[in-house]
């Protein structure tokens, strides 16, 4: 399942309604307000956040109000319209969408100028509203080697990360698997990202290491969030198979890896981004639970 061709209208929406007789800007402050009030307590060693495509039966009001309820910190991969929404609920967009997308990103250079074109202002929004991430890709191969590919994001990402270290906003160069999601998908491996990184040797350029997609592709999770900490800056969730519920049914134990990212000394989010098969506020709950370590 591609992240931006799922139907989340299947799910079903699952926030309670708020009854009130204002507009409907209040109504969601209200709404929001209520949330955080009195959210499940959590340890806090893991922020957690949510990923708004999985959930698309939910408006964002209603996934935000969630979140919040259930102790979560943030809401993942929203769209510039929706950045300052979060805010509202006592919460923050763990990572923003940015300029490019899975299959037209940064290991081409006739890319670049639009890219940096877009994701200039981006990171400009970004910074002016104290959101901390933005998204970049590497792009489809198309039969581009891994040699030239390092080249290209290389070149083009340091075009971008010197505002990027202005605004104080981190680019984060996502992992994804070539194997059964994303067919061509170049970074697919862990150690052409962190070459990446090396690089373009600025602070504001990490991995976004997808637990689901590093499974696949390479296993050994724990050793290898230990031996590239360094480089890694956000992390997401999901099960192996199917990117569904990270429970028991599935091959992650997400609680020990979630010790193991504890035990490393992050501070930064960890974004669940798994598609629900049962009520997403059940699934959503335990998967908070899962990983409250």
């Amino acid at each position: 399942m591609q992240r931006r061709q799922f139907l989340g209208a299947s799910l079903a929406a699952a926030a309670a309604a708020v009854s009130v007789s204002s507009s409907p800007v209040a109504a969601q402050a209200t709404a929001g307000a209520q949330a955080v009030a009195t959210p499940k307590k959590r340890l806090g060693r893991i922020r957690q956040s949510a990923s708004r495509w999985c959930y698309g039966g939910m408006t964002l009001d209603e996934l935000c109000t969630e979140v919040a309820a259930l102790g979560g910190v943030a809401i993942d991969l929203l769209d510039e319209h929706e950045w300052a929404v979060p805010a509202k609920y006592g919460l923050t967009c763990s990572m923003c969408n940015g300029p490019g997308g899975i299959g037209k990103g940064w290991n081409r250079v006739e890319h670049h100028d639009e890219l940096v074109r877009k994701g200039e202002p981006m990171l400009v929004k970004a910074g002016e509203l104290k959101l901390p991430n933005l998204i970049v890709f590497t792009g489809n191969r198309a039969g581009i080697s891994d040699a030239d590919g390092i080249r290209n994001c290389v070149t083009g990402l340091k075009r971008l990360t010197p505002l990027a270290e202005k605004l104080g906003v981190t680019l984060h160069l996502e992992y994804l698997n070539s194997r059964h999601d994303h067919g061509d998908y170049h970074f697919d491996h862990t150690a052409l990202g962190v070459e990446i990184c090396k690089q373009v040797g600025s602070p504001r350029l990490k991995l976004l290491y997808d637990l689901y997609h590093v499974q696949i592709m390479e296993g050994d999770l724990i050793n290898r969030l230990r031996e590239n900490k360094q480089w890694i800056g956000h992390y997401h969730t999901g099960g192996v198979p199917g990117r569904n519920e990270i429970d028991d049914g599935q091959e992650i134990n997400y609680r020990a890896v979630m010790k193991a990212i504890v035990d490393t000394g992050y501070t930064g989010f960890v974004a669940h981004e798994f598609i629900p098969t049962r009520d997403p506020k059940t699934s959503l709950a335990e998967a908070m639970d899962i990983c409250d370590v």
